[in-house]
């Protein structure tokens, strides 16, 4: 009962957390499009911003849609968090803790959330999980 439990949960973390970066990435595509997620990142002293801008849009929507489907887990999972630290680190972080101050608060949990959900398994109906059952056991000799 436990795991069946535990499995849901995973899976309802996966979805969630994948959403948010699903949306955050495609809204960098679609409604500021890179050239204003540059010159946004510009702004902000990001480095490379011509090129960080791309990346940062195509991890989050990628790594989100990996979420969702449960695939890649531990790759996801450890480039959103990084996706997540450099968000803290030349953003969020000189403004504080709390979010309604513009502060790490959100992107620390994200950050968090995936590379819990990327080193879980990734719980009911995961890609991982699902491709690891089909493939046939190989003994090493």
């Amino acid at each position: 009962m436990l795991d069946q439990a535990r499995s849901v949960a995973l899976l309802l973390a996966r979805v969630a957390v994948g959403v948010v970066f699903l949306v955050h990435g495609y809204q960098k595509f679609a409604t500021t499009g890179i050239a204003g997620v540059t010159k946004m990142f510009e702004s902000m002293g990001i480095p490379l911003a011509g090129v960080a801008a791309p990346v940062v849009a195509v991890v989050e929507v990628a790594g989100g849609l990996a979420l969702i489907l449960g695939a890649a887990l531990p790759i996801a999972g450890v480039l959103l968090a990084l996706d997540m630290l450099g968000a803290i680190l030349f953003v969020h972080g000189a403004n504080g803790f709390g979010a309604d101050k513009g502060g790490y608060e959100f992107v620390l949990t994200l950050a968090a959330a995936s590379l819990a959900v990327g080193f879980t398994g990734g719980g009911a109906l995961a890609l991982d999980n699902l491709w690891s059952r089909r493939r046939p056991a190989v003994s090493v000799a």
